[in-house]
């Protein structure tokens, strides 16, 4: 499902499974934190249209600005197939006092509205659950009870749920946690895995049969980038590489490239190239960002 109604799977082409388009995260990242420019995001995404890209899943979620209405009209404006996520972010920027007060079927059954008949009248439906995530090296109350939440709504509806699992190794207990709620880690992205530097971390996740996201590319640091490349060539050599998910998570204006960052082409441009030079196959590279998001997203093999 994207913001401009349902596409089959097979025209998804290449995918970016973990962006921004719109984003306030000013309470974290004062000076970029904030992407709200509707005709620099149309400049940007046409920039990923001509370097290949078909799809994008924006991951914004109510907390940090999610909007809408903007990301049709933006679809629209570019060709970019948009697919748009629900659920609840993680902390700090969760309402605990509302997560207190509120049980967890009641949040499952908002995120099934919104997956089965759009977001506040709008008519606009989500179709991934996530980014839902965990702030720090543990899951938190409040978003435990987001979690299960988001696990009950994905039974509900089949939707893939994807997770913010950022520095610590968190995404062995998130995974946990969605199986207690009956979630098949298959239906599971573990998100920002390359920002987690223990290859054993990275196997122990897909051997429980999730994805992982190396969603940092091209807006880290060059080293980032090139440990990247030794993330995918690790797990490729164990087998696993059916289970890579490859983005960027452009989400501060210096990603741009109209601020100088990588834009949301890089991935295209240059690190997929990259992966070919270390001695892929251009078949499997490809399949990153197409046969394996597909999957990840239709719950297909």
């Amino acid at each position: 499902m994207t913001v401009t109604g349902p596409v089959r799977p097979d025209q998804l082409g290449v995918v970016l499974p973990h962006e921004h388009v719109f984003i306030d995260l000013v309470r974290e990242y004062r000076g970029s934190g904030l992407l709200n420019d509707e005709d620099l995001a149309c400049q940007e995404l046409r920039a990923l249209r001509s370097a290949g890209g078909r799809t994008l899943v924006d991951l914004t979620l109510d907390e940090i600005g999610r909007d809408p209405a903007a990301l049709r009209r933006v679809s629209r404006a570019t060709g970019i197939s948009i697919v748009m996520g629900c659920g609840h972010y993680r902390d700090p920027y969760l309402d605990r006092d509302w997560f207190d007060r509120t049980p967890v079927d009641a949040i499952a059954d908002e995120l099934v509205t919104e997956i089965t008949e759009g977001v506040g009248g709008t008519g606009i439906r989500a179709g991934i659950i996530g980014e839902i995530g965990a702030d720090r090296r543990y899951i938190s109350a409040a978003e435990e009870r987001s979690f299960r939440a988001a696990a009950r709504a994905h039974v509900r509806t089949g939707v893939t749920i994807s997770t913010h699992a950022a520095r610590w190794p968190v995404g062995t207990a998130q995974l946990q946690l969605l199986a207690e709620e009956g979630v098949d880690p298959r239906r599971v992205i573990v998100g920002h895995t390359d920002s987690v530097p223990i290859p054993g971390y990275h196997l122990a996740l897909v051997r429980q049969g999730c994805y992982v996201s190396f969603d940092s590319i091209g807006t880290g640091s060059p080293h980032d980038t090139r440990r990247a490349v030794d993330h995918v060539l690790a797990l490729v050599r164990a087998g696993f590489g059916g289970q890579i998910l490859l983005s960027q998570d452009v989400c501060l204006r210096d990603h741009l490239r109209a601020h100088g960052g990588c834009g949301y082409g890089f991935l295209l441009t240059d690190f997929l190239p990259r992966l070919t030079a270390a001695g892929l196959d251009r078949e499997q590279v490809r399949s990153f960002v197409t046969d394996n998001p597909r999957a990840a997203l239709a719950g297909t093999d």
